[in-house]
């Protein structure tokens, strides 16, 4: 999201709120429509961070990420390494299968599974899993998925 657009539309509300005014009065308000943006551009940042911190604290994995890049800031999960590793490492139980899809319903998973930022391997494993209602423990807490 550019915050580029919100910002300036809250110096131009200011600064909408003082027409009429003359003079200093006239400066005085657009100094404070600038003033605000900057303030305003720190505050929001810091309540985004604080809505990341809050999401990764319900999330059973990984955490959200606040990223900016000049005035574009973006929420981003981030997954945990380990997690992806333990979900499709090969060990003796394993088996290979092949499975035959339609093209578009294979560039489908492969999306989603980009967007997951995992392989489509990891992708089809979590999907069967989630589908036979597997669940898993850590601690003390319970992470599944619930069917009506």
């Amino acid at each position: 999201m550019n915050i580029t657009a919100i910002l300036e539309a809250l110096q131009a509300d200011v600064e909408a709120a003082g027409e009429g005014a003359e003079g200093a009065t006239a400066q005085a308000v657009v100094r404070l429509g600038k003033l605000l943006q900057a303030s305003v551009r720190v505050e929001l940042l810091d309540a985004l961070s604080e809505a990341a911190a809050e999401l990764s604290d319900q999330l059973p994995s990984g955490r959200v990420e606040v990223r900016v890049a000049g005035t574009d800031v973006s929420l981003t999960f981030v997954r945990d390494q380990d997690e992806d590793a333990a979900d499709v490492a090969p060990d003796e139980d394993s088996a290979r299968i092949t499975l035959r899809l339609p093209e578009s319903l294979k560039a489908a998973a492969e999306a989603a599974a980009g967007r997951e930022g995992v392989s489509l391997n990891g992708w089809l494993v979590r999907a069967v899993k989630r589908n036979l209602g597997e669940r898993k423990m850590r601690g003390r807490r319970v992470f599944g998925y619930a069917q009506s």
